[in-house]
């Protein structure tokens, strides 16, 4: 439904994006800019960079899970190439962004999040997870993350 067919229908408005919503969107095309400026001359240690300041600038409990998952992911899925995507570390196979991981803090959610997007092939029969809520990283969920990494990256 259109926020015209709701006004419509319900008389009330669409309230719009939320402060959070927006910041993603601004961050979105602030990474799209800096994508731009770059142009062809645009490297892996670009996107390492990148993501490796948004992984700073979380708060201290993100930032620890964050960091963690980023090694894991890097040495699970070397060919999976780092970068942002609406302010979040990414990775990304052919520029498609494969999974990424969202701070609690970025939402105000109670826990954070590795989700993975349609390009990941984690098909398993006919219902499959696509987001793994994250609270603290033991070996046994480093191995899992491993492990889905591996396979989504294909």
């Amino acid at each position: 439904m259109s926020s015209t067919e709701n006004t419509a229908t319900t008389g009330k408005g669409f309230d719009g994006f939320s402060d959070d919503e927006r910041a993603a969107m601004k961050a979105h095309a602030s990474e799209l800019k800096k994508a731009a400026r770059r142009g062809g001359k645009a490297s892996a240690a670009d996107g390492e960079r990148d993501v490796l300041e948004k992984i700073a600038e979380m708060a201290e409990d993100d930032r620890v899970l964050a960091e963690a998952v980023h090694a894991v992911i890097r040495a699970a899925a070397p060919d999976l190439t780092p970068k942002t995507w609406y302010g979040m570390p990414a990775y990304a196979k052919d520029g498609a962004v494969v999974c990424f991981f969202k701070p609690a803090a970025k939402f105000k959610t109670r826990y954070a999040t590795l989700d993975f997007n349609d390009g990941a092939t984690l098909e398993d029969g006919a219902m499959w997870p696509s987001a793994f809520a994250l609270k603290e990283l033991t070996p046994d969920t480093e191995a899992h993350i491993a492990a889905l990494v591996r396979q989504a990256a294909g």
